[in-house]
């Protein structure tokens, strides 16, 4: 990883360095500048071009060649404009991380015996997890079913985007949902720019749904952090996040009962202005 993280450092500068022009907040560049800039570099590419800008995304940083031309308070992404073409471009908030100061709610862990035996903590245990949970419905408060897995798509000015799964709901009042669901797990962080593609793949897919993007971490073992988010005017942001830890049942105590039996009146208190 190292090895990777090395040469895609200098391959990433380069391209941004042949693209960029002074003050610019986007720098437009190709799948093909990839090839290109690798050739004239004598760069091994991967088979797969894709991880070039995934660890960008989510694993490593950008070279700080890039970080230091971004203005005081933002920070470069790279998002996709279309097939085969992306941009850095800014932002106030390029990962998401969970906040160590948050409280955590314990749940009774229903995971099954044998999928917690062979699950591994990464993405894929982490979706299992949420799944045999209900974390989403539990996060969100609204009945929720998974449709689907890693849906793979095309969206206008973006090109293929994929989420890593799928939820359905519908609430009290009969209005209907769609969770677009990103799962990190490992090293992995999460990326505001998944997040984006969540909301304009809601948009183009479900245009009758209420679109509810969901991001999901490991922080450790059996402790989850989601997140949920909002569209504003300036642009993506965090709108609500819970850690849950998973226990067994007998783990649950009668002081963690009444901690939480006191957090609903507290908030219906709230509410209700007394």
């Amino acid at each position: 990883m190292a090895k990777n993280s090395n040469r895609y450092s200098k391959l990433i500068a380069k391209i941004f360095d042949q693209n960029y022009t002074k003050s610019a907040r986007e720098v437009i560049f190709h799948r093909k500048d990839l090839v290109s800039t690798a050739a004239a570099l004598g760069i091994e590419l991967p088979k797969n071009l894709g991880d070039i800008v995934y660890s960008f995304r989510y694993r490593a940083a950008l070279p700080e060649t890039i970080r230091k031309r971004a203005p005081k308070g933002l920070e470069w992404v790279i998002r996709p404009v279309g097939q085969a073409k992306y941009k850095f471009s800014l932002t106030a908030m390029a990962r998401i991380l969970p906040n160590a100061l948050l409280a955590e709610t314990k749940i009774p862990d229903a995971t099954p015996g044998i999928i917690a035996k062979y699950a591994f903590n990464d993405e894929q245990g982490l979706l299992a997890k949420l799944r045999y949970n209900r974390l989403i419905d539990i996060f969100s408060g609204i009945t929720c079913y998974s449709l689907q897995n890693h849906l793979r798509t095309t969206v206008p000015d973006m090109g293929q985007v994929e989420t890593d799964e799928i939820y359905v709901g519908v609430d009290q009042r009969g209005a209907q949902y769609v969770f677009p669901v990103q799962a990190k797990g490992g090293t992995d962080q999460l990326g505001i720019v998944q997040i984006e593609q969540d909301f304009a793949l809601c948009a183009t897919k479900f245009p009758q749904l209420i679109c509810r993007p969901v991001a999901a971490q490991f922080m450790e073992d059996n402790l989850i952090a989601l997140f949920a988010f909002e569209e504003s005017e300036n642009g993506v942001a965090i709108s609500d996040e819970k850690h849950y830890r998973l226990v067994p049942p007998e783990q649950m105590t009668d002081e963690d009962l009444a901690n939480y039996r006191n957090r609903v009146i507290n908030t219906t208190n709230k509410v209700s202005g007394i």
